[in-house]
């Protein structure tokens, strides 16, 4: 056996340590929190796969504070979903309130959902005077000398805030394709 598979036999066993260790714990941590058992299974099963898929993972198994890590990215993984389920709920009201000519069909409404989660994804990672500026632009649709009035900013500084959203915008496309 070479040293490759060797570190890889380590890693796999500390991977299955850590989860044994540590997984009824975050699922409890998760559930006082959630008050749902079913997304705390959830969320603390996407947490592990979370943390052993990110580059940047510890890939040692003597994390100092194992716990407060996995909390960590449980935490991030709960405000998503809340913030998805937030998004989808304003959606839902809104396909309530079409009338029936109007409804979009099931395909449709499906690929909307996807790309509201997608912008809301985008604008989570903008700054807020960035995404309010967006936000200004893009759907209510105010010109550059309006939006630099409502922020107290000047032109040019809303130009370089929309020029930051289009490109935020363009590497979220280009993650997408890749």
């Amino acid at each position: 056996m070479g040293a490759a598979s060797s570190r890889d036999s380590t890693l796999h066993r500390d991977i299955q340590s850590l989860y044994v260790e540590h997984h009824s714990w975050l699922q409890g941590w998760l559930w006082r929190r959630m008050g749902c058992r079913s997304d705390a299974a959830d969320l603390a099963q996407d947490t592990f796969v979370r943390m052993f898929r990110t580059p940047a993972a510890p890939r040692e198994p003597d994390l100092n504070q194992p716990r407060a890590y996995l909390a960590t990215i449980a935490r991030r993984l709960m405000l998503n979903l809340y913030r998805r389920r937030s998004v989808e709920e304003a959606w839902l009201q809104t396909l309530e309130q079409l009338p029936d000519q109007f409804a979009p069909s099931a395909e449709e409404q499906c690929l909307i959902r996807e790309a509201l989660q997608t912008v809301d994804t985008l604008l989570q990672g903008l700054p807020p005077l960035v995404r309010r500026a967006f936000l200004l632009s893009q759907l209510e649709g105010h010109t550059y000398a309006e939006i630099a009035t409502m922020l107290n900013v000047t032109v040019r500084t809303v130009q370089r805030y929309l020029t930051q959203a289009m490109e935020q915008c363009m590497l979220l496309a280009m993650a997408q394709e890749g």
